[in-house]
């Protein structure tokens, strides 16, 4: 499911209200929950149509390894590639390879930012902070080891979000337009600016691929929301749709050699308690793209 109309035209509504039916029935038949099967080492073809499929109608698929011992940055590598994503996000944090290895770390840079933590982490897409030439368009979420207990991710198809404010206000959908409806302060460490402040709107059509893309973050420290009382409104609204009674938010703990690929969703994790065995303490490889994941056919009209 791609875009057939530009979201950003908030006077087409003829347009509108047809891309939101095929929407509504893409989530009406349930498969925003299967699950793909990859049998062999990577995807084989009609593995990757499915997961192609899902991410066109949905923005994400979650996929399960037959053999999770299969699961290493390799696969992440290569599936990524079998799906169009070449062009990998490095970060702070991530590994020489600019695959990021989440896992809790007690000291260092590392430390200090959450998913380095057992802590929940909020509502957000990723790369919410980056300026526009660094958009994550996608990413790939990889399970090795799961946590003792806890450690839910939650996600919303930013497009289902985009249909559920606009049909709530679409001045809503007007606010999170604005230039600078969203501000991230600049990161400093240590005295040094490592990133500066970046500011830009929520909703914005990617060029590349002619797609709805979203930035947002329900944190509430180290964020500058535009100061007029309908961002605000907008922002309460967007935050009251990422609960779990929004039929449209899907909760899934992924277990080993499971997976979530995705075009940047809305997702969040909760508060986990990790093993006290070291070889058994939760590990997830990340990797994020500056591409979104190819469309199996033609946009629909």
């Amino acid at each position: 499911m791609t875009l057939i109309f530009d979201p950003l035209n908030l006077s087409d509504e003829s347009a509108y209200q047809k891309w939101r039916e095929l929407k509504l029935r893409a989530y009406s038949c349930g498969g925003h929950e299967s699950i793909v099967d990859i049998e062999g080492d990577k995807p084989d073809p009609a593995e990757l149509h499915k997961i192609q499929s899902a991410c066109s109608q949905f923005n994400y698929s979650i996929y399960r390894l037959n053999n999770a011992e299969s699961g290493t940055k390799h696969f992440v590598h290569e599936t990524g590639s079998l799906l169009g994503l070449q062009h990998l996000d490095g970060n702070l944090c991530s590994d020489e390879d600019n695959i990021t290895s989440i896992q809790v770390v007690d000291k260092g840079r590392h430390a200090v930012y959450i998913p380095y933590t057992d802590r929940k982490l909020t509502w957000h897409t990723d790369g919410y902070y980056n300026k526009e030439s660094k958009t994550i368009r996608a990413m790939i979420l990889h399970c090795v080891r799961p946590a003792q207990s806890g450690g839910e991710n939650l996600m919303l198809d930013h497009e289902m979000a985009y249909i559920q404010l606009r049909d709530e206000n679409p001045r809503f959908i007007e606010a999170f337009l604005q230039s600078d409806a969203l501000t991230i302060p600049p990161n400093i460490e240590s005295g040094k600016e490592i990133r500066g402040a970046q500011s830009g709107p929520v909703f914005t059509m990617d060029s590349q691929s002619s797609s709805l893309h979203m930035r947002f973050s329900a944190r509430t420290r180290n964020i500058e929301w535009k100061d007029n009382s309908i961002t605000g409104e907008a922002v309460d609204c967007m935050k009251g749709l990422l609960n779990s009674n929004n039929p449209y938010v899907i909760t899934y703990r992924m277990q080993a050699g499971e997976g979530i690929i995705a075009n940047n969703v809305l997702h969040n994790r909760t508060a986990f308690i990790d093993s006290e065995a070291v070889d058994e303490k939760r590990l997830l490889y990340r990797a994020r793209y500056y591409d979104r994941v190819n469309e199996v056919a033609s946009r629909q009209s």
